[in-house]
């Protein structure tokens, strides 16, 4: 359903913009309808680069997004099937306005001819949906919420259109530990109700909790790749070794990264930028452009 082939995205910096630092480097990868995947990687990795670029809100450099077979364009048809939730909700909600103004935005915007009525009923139905009390939450101003209500109100807000993926950026790192298995727990009931949703955050324990798929992004360029349980289970990758053994662990010492004996992308001839070395499962050169084969 989403495609990125070999997507790249460079920004200008310096006084006069002469320079170019790229900030995503040949990323491929999809997303299949009803599943979610997982778009892992430290700050500064690219992660929230890629998720604007999907929403139109980022122009790509070079290759190409598309999404059912057709290319990303920013504009009314495509947000009425493709939305993004950010990673801080009070910054999401104009302060001076009640919460329920983002409702009011979506009829004005796309259902205009639907009486007052049927539209509070479909409003209700999707705060109901996203386990919020109507009563308790409409009419509200966004300082009168707690972080978890208002992004489940961003929640409901793109089920009013009935959307087919979400992209949703970072968005339990704000809240507390109870609320957030909460707002998880929601976008997994979303997927079995066949809603795609490409998840980018920098927790690999929500991730795998998550996750059909898992994407490991560092400095722009995709490292590994697969179903989850086999890039949590089988990492191959050393970057992706590291990130997980910085994971805390209950009654167990912190122990440095399991070294890479061989290059799995060498030892499978990989070409262009990955290799698969197991069904599904993808890597990238162990030590980029200094590997001869093996790693030091």
């Amino acid at each position: 359903m989403l495609r990125l082939h070999d997507v790249t995205k460079e920004f200008r910096i310096g006084a006069f913009g002469g320079g170019r630092v790229a900030a995503v480097k040949g990323v491929s990868f999809e997303v299949v309808p009803g599943e979610v995947v997982s778009l892992i990687g430290e700050s500064g990795s690219g992660k929230s680069t890629i998720g604007r670029m999907i929403l139109g809100l980022n122009a790509v450099t070079s290759g190409s997004i598309t999404f059912d077979g057709l290319p990303v364009r920013a504009g009314k048809e495509y947000y009425r099937r493709v939305q993004g939730i950010f990673q801080d909700p009070f910054s999401s909600f104009n302060p001076v306005f009640k919460a329920d103004r983002v409702f009011a935005m979506i009829k004005d915007a796309y259902y205009p001819a639907v009486p007052a009525p049927e539209w509070d009923e479909r409003v209700s139905t999707s705060l109901s949906d996203v386990r919020l009390n109507p009563g308790q939450v409409l009419g509200k101003y966004p300082h009168q919420l707690s972080g978890g209500q208002l992004q489940r109100l961003l929640i409901a807000r793109a089920l009013l259109l009935d959307i087919k993926l979400l992209v949703a950026d970072e968005i339990t790192s704000m809240l507390d530990a109870s609320t957030r298995i909460d707002v998880l727990n929601l976008l997994a009931e979303l997927k079995v109700r066949g809603l795609s949703v490409l998840y980018i955050t920098h927790d690999l324990s929500l991730g795998n909790y998550l996750a059909e798929r898992t994407v490991v992004l560092r400095s722009g360029t995709v490292v590994e790749m697969g179903p989850t349980e086999r890039v949590f289970g089988d990492p191959l990758h050393p970057y992706t070794r590291e990130l997980l053994s910085a994971v805390p662990r209950l009654h167990a010492a912190w122990d440095d990264a399991v070294p890479v004996d061989t290059c799995v992308y060498h030892g499978k001839g990989g070409t262009n930028g990955l290799a698969e070395a197991a069904p599904g499962h993808f890597v990238a050169c162990a030590q980029l452009e200094t590997c001869q084969g093996v790693s030091s």
